[in-house]
């Protein structure tokens, strides 16, 4: 039980939930797609039935069609006054009396007339004219069933009409009387007035007739099949069942098997990627902090690209897929990138619409992309894999709709648009490795090409101040590096490692051997002293490196790179100084760790077989290749391999990889011949 409750095995199942956790939160809550279709262009997908009754609603060009014959038509509403006319009949009544006008009756008689007849305002009647309307309606609130009832606009005038019709019969019957004075238009108001509620409330009601549902589409019938164009009508359908999609909140069992089923689909997929890992990459499985990575990067992306499906049209080809195994591959391993490419690629089709089209097309140019970086050296890499991306996609799209279409009518060559943004996104990936080596402590292989510019300022200084170790150096980086590149070990790391393993030398740089010149400061020094001198560069190493802020993985060469291995020279000197006393080799023992990765194991031979090649008195295969044995089989007598996963077979490449090295470094000269007779020579 306690090995099963451990630090490492808590921390790997709170990793493995909190990924299911957050994807099933992003995941889209019903069984509902994102498709991208055009009007008037093929349908690209498989035939699309509805999950419910859907309404079928009139298109867009259809309503506004139907509402501007609705406006042409529509019969207007007015109110009809009787107070305005009661009113200014008894004010001219009152008026009139004052004045010595003949036919008071009449013309109150005349006046009445015209109201019964109805005055109407010039915006009624202009409706009334455009639309040669026989008469408008009117609603009677005062009766129990709020009928409507029609008034003729045959007999009905304007102010202006009704006036001059009353001035031109008063004229007839008196030829001498001016009617003027009495100013009867001042009386003459409409009492037929627009009725602004009523018309909003019947035209709205006329609206929703020509706007609500033409019919239904059945659960289970055809929406649109495959090949079928897409007509307005079918594209408001279409419209209508993705609205209905999101509302359709409620879970139905079937809806609730769906959910299950997503969430044992992610459990499979994250479980598989666990099993390699754990199989397949046994030291990468047992560091929190490495498996903390990978599962938060899936997971953060798998989300980020869910909620792009889900809120932007084509956001699920925005998100940069390539991005996955360029960033691992530069942290950790090619395969490491590829199962993690794969097991992303699975997590978002859940949302694809086209999951064919998805994962053809994302795992092509995941792997393109993981082959034409194998290692980020220059920023231009991302750029020309960017531009590689953008033609995988671009192929790849027009391939899948060949097969499914038969055509290239069906293209969409908006989606090219898309695939320039994803292929920007990706050139910008560089930024996200520069916040990922911040955040977890990782070293890309940029920044070992940075620090391996000999121009650095820390290696300036150790070129000034230890010329010899400098050169020494880069002998080592040499050598290492070959070596490396030979046995598929990270060659950059060696590299870089190989010029910063012995930067702590620099404290007292005459004391080792090849920044001396004719003075040795350990003649006179007990061998322990010289000894621990010797050994403190690397501390001192250490400490410079931690003040340079170097990455953790430089410093496990300066740690590293002598191992727990003696100091054998003052070891040996202080055994013949004192042959009858016990010397203790832990006086002379450096501080360790041995080597923990192959890396640092080169590193270490390397190390010593260029020291030792500098004491050779005669170069020649022979020399070489015993110096090399020697030195590399002492080491491994001595332990300081074991706790590295480095093999014989392995070493023995390495062995032979130093000894053609050095035999091209340390070649033989031609001799020049003197010229016997000089007076031969031609001028």
């Amino acid at each position: 039980m306690k090995k099963i409750f451990t630090k490492q095995n808590i921390v790997r199942l709170a990793l493995f939930v909190g990924a299911v956790v957050l994807i099933m939160l992003a995941m889209p809550r019903d069984n509902r797609r994102t498709y991208l279709y055009e009007k008037n262009q093929p349908w690209r997908y498989p035939l699309l039935t509805a999950q419910f009754d859907v309404p079928v609603m009139p298109d867009s060009a259809t309503i506004k069609h139907l509402q501007d014959s609705i406006d042409r038509q529509f019969v207007p509403f007015v109110i009809e006054s009787t107070e305005v006319a009661e009113k200014n009949i008894a004010e001219f009544r009152e008026n009139i009396r004052q004045q010595n006008v003949a036919d008071v009756e009449w013309l109150v008689s005349m006046l009445r007339t015209i109201y019964n007849r109805g005055i109407i305002d010039n915006a009624i009647n202009e409706i009334v004219e455009a639309g040669n309307m026989d008469y408008v309606r009117t609603t009677h609130h005062d009766e129990p069933d709020n009928f409507i009832s029609t008034l003729p606009t045959g007999a009905m005038l304007t102010s202006r009409e009704a006036y001059l019709m009353i001035d031109s019969l008063y004229s007839s019957r008196h030829k001498d009387a001016n009617l003027s004075i009495t100013k009867i238009n001042d009386y003459l108001q409409p009492n037929i007035l627009s009725d602004i509620e009523a018309d909003e409330k019947f035209k709205t009601q006329e609206y929703l007739n020509v706007t609500g549902a033409q019919g239904v589409i059945k659960q289970g019938q055809r929406i649109v099949d495959r090949g079928e164009i897409i007509t307005p009508q079918i594209y408001k359908n279409l419209q209508v069942y993705e609205e209905m999609l999101s509302q359709h909140s409620s879970l139905s069992k079937h809806e609730n098997f769906y959910l299950l089923g997503k969430v044992v689909y992610t459990l499979i997929v994250l479980g598989l990627f666990f099993l390699f890992m754990k199989v397949y990459r046994k030291s990468m499985f047992d560091s929190i902090r490495q498996m903390t990575f990978l599962m938060t990067f899936i997971t953060l992306f798998s989300v980020f690209t869910m909620l792009m499906a889900e809120h932007i049209a084509s956001g699920l080809y925005i998100s940069p897929f390539a991005a996955v195994p360029v960033i691992i591959l530069i942290f950790f391993d090619s395969r490491t990138a590829i199962f993690s490419l794969i097991a992303t690629i699975l997590l978002c089709a859940q949302v694809a619409t086209n999951q064919f089209q998805f994962i053809f097309m994302e795992l092509v140019v995941g792997l393109v992309a993981t082959f034409s970086i194998q290692q980020l050296s220059r920023r231009s890499q991302l750029l020309r894999t960017a531009f590689y991306a953008f033609v995988c996609y671009s192929v790849c799209y027009i391939v899948t709709v060949m097969i499914e279409s038969g055509s290239i009518d069906g293209i969409n060559w908006r989606i090219f648009g898309v695939f320039g943004i994803n292929t920007v996104v990706l050139s910008f990936a560089y930024v996200l490795i520069f916040i990922i080596e911040k955040v977890f402590g990782f070293t890309s292989t940029v920044t070992l090409v940075e620090l391996s510019d000999i121009n650095n300022a820390l290696l300036r200084r150790l070129a000034e101040e230890a010329p010899g170790t400098f050169q020494h150096s880069i002998q080592v980086s040499t050598l290492a590096a070959d070596a490396a590149r030979a046995i598929g070990a990270n060659t950059q790391l060696v590299r870089t490692g190989a010029l910063y393993h012995d930067i702590g030398k620099m404290e007292s740089p005459i004391f080792f051997t090849e920044n001396q010149h004719g003075v040795n400061p350990h003649n006179g020094l007990d061998p322990d002293v010289s000894a621990r001198k010797i050994i403190s560069h690397v501390a001192a190493g250490l400490n410079l490196a931690a003040k340079e802020k170097l990455p953790r993985v430089i410093r496990d060469f300066i740690t590293e790179h002598h191992g727990k291995g003696v100091a054998k020279y003052f070891y040996t000197t202080a055994c013949n100084e004192s042959p009858n006393a016990k010397v203790d080799p832990a006086n002379f023992m450096y501080p360790g760790p041995n080597p923990q990765t192959k890396e640092t194991a080169i590193m270490m031979m390397a190390d010593a077989v260029e020291a030792a090649s500098r004491s050779l008195k005669e170069y020649n295969a022979e020399s070489i290749s015993g110096l090399v044995d020697k030195i590399v089989d002492g080491q491994m007598m001595d332990g300081l391999f074991k706790e590295s996963p480095i093999s014989f077979k392995e070493i023995e490449i390495i062995k032979n990889t130093f000894k053609m090295r050095l035999g091209t470094i340390y070649h033989s000269r031609v001799e020049y011949p003197k010229l016997n007779n000089p007076q031969t020579q031609t001028t």
